[in-house]
């Protein structure tokens, strides 16, 4: 179940991203509140699945899954570039989180 939380936490880490990306410097209200609770509800089930795994592991899954979305998000929908450079080390960040998740008892 840590997991799922820890995933889901991710996620929301990658709606605020998005979320700042369009608050236009602040001048949004709606779409900051919603970057604000999105990143308070991010943090707090970070705090949860960290009850069950390891401080390192879930940082690092929590982070890596919002760096790969993010990176996802700004390819598909918001013309980001691509190249084969940015597509190969946003693997290697994959990989790792791979990783992290087969090791973790």
């Amino acid at each position: 179940m840590s997991w799922m939380i820890l995933f889901l936490a991710g996620l929301l880490e990658v709606a605020w991203a998005v979320g700042m990306k369009h608050v236009d410097g602040f001048s949004r209200p709606w779409v900051l509140a919603g970057t604000v609770v999105a990143t308070v509800l991010s943090v707090i089930l970070l705090g949860l699945a960290m009850k069950n795994l390891p401080l390192g592991t879930a940082y690092a899954v929590w982070t890596g899954i919002g760096a790969i979305g993010t990176f996802i998000v700004g390819i598909m929908w918001l013309g980001d570039s691509v190249s084969t450079a940015r597509i190969v080390s946003a693997l290697f960040v994959l990989v790792g989180l791979i990783g992290l998740k087969l090791s973790t008892p």
